[in-house]
């Protein structure tokens, strides 16, 4: 659990995790200690528009569960709390628990179910990077 931990809150594997087309870089200056408080920029292309994202770990239990919100992003809310628990077997379960709401409301609830397909797409590809990075060894 430790290790599934460190390796999500090292906010440089987020370039790694995401798929490719997002085209989604880390603004904030290197090295990042992550702790509550802490704030990250980065941008991102979602549809081919780009944007510029900022988010605050507002919560920090390490190895159990972190929480970052948006405070500047294309979502008018966006909280994502990442929690770990260990298994008897010594396996790591990783949950995402996303809330979030579209701009523009309520009018920019009728791309709600285009949203839905493109963060499916994209923690999809998150677990199977995730797991291929961890499951060979390598550690970012």
């Amino acid at each position: 659990q430790p290790e599934v931990f460190r390796f999500f809150a090292d906010a440089e594997n987020l370039e790694t995790i995401c798929p490719p087309e997002l085209r989604f870089r880390i603004l904030t200056p290197k090295p990042i200690t992550i702790t509550k408080g802490t704030l990250l920029d980065y941008r991102l292309t979602l549809y081919g528009i780009p944007f510029r994202w900022q988010t605050l770990i507002s919560q920090w239990d390490p190895p159990n569960l972190f929480i970052d919100e948006s405070l500047r992003g294309p979502y008018k809310q966006w909280i994502h709390q990442h929690s770990f628990s260990q298994k008897s077997d010594g396996t790591t379960i990783m949950r995402d628990l996303v809330k979030y709401r579209l701009p523009l409301e309520p009018i920019g609830d009728l791309g709600h179910w285009l949203v839905r397909r493109e963060l499916n797409y994209i923690f999809d590809f998150r677990e199977k990077t995730v797991l291929q990075l961890l499951n060979s060894g390598r550690r970012t």
